[in-house]
């Protein structure tokens, strides 16, 4: 089998459409949670601390600061030593949140499988005399 035949193979009957499948709606996904975190709970969360909506400026200038410069973009072009957890936070936010729905979306499919799991009808199950037949028949294959 050549090369090309079993990429072919690997390709469309491994689970490799399904990891492509959810590595794209993954990442429009993660653009959704991007914008709730930015256009939704931000705002909410600035409105409550009564501060702007924008953490990225959030730095402590860490050593001396003699122009005193109040920017982050100022202080990182002036080349002074800062701490810059702002956008730390703003991801870190992000990423809680990105997880939180993660959680209730795998427990709302958890939910879903296990009522399809009740509603899907039993089996029946084989009766004696049949099952009994079937012994007799494979017994009579086997001597025959």
């Amino acid at each position: 089998m050549s090369i090309i035949k079993e990429f072919k193979e690997f390709a469309i009957k491994g689970n490799m459409m399904d990891l492509a499948i959810g590595v794209i709606i993954g990442g429009a996904f993660g653009k959704i949670i991007d914008s709730l975190v930015k256009d939704i709970v931000m705002p909410v969360i600035s409105w409550i601390l009564g501060g702007d909506v924008d953490y990225s400026n959030w730095f402590l200038v860490l050593g001396d600061n003699p122009n005193n410069l109040t920017s982050l973009k100022a202080a990182q072009d002036a080349g002074l030593n800062i701490f810059a957890y702002g956008n730390f936070l703003t991801i870190l936010i992000n990423f809680l949140l990105l997880a939180w729905v993660v959680f209730l979306l795998v427990k709302v499919m958890n939910r879903i499988r296990k009522q399809e799991a009740a509603a899907a009808p039993e089996p029946e199950a084989t009766p004696e005399d049949v099952q009994l037949l079937r012994e007799i028949r494979d017994e009579l294959k086997k001597q025959g």
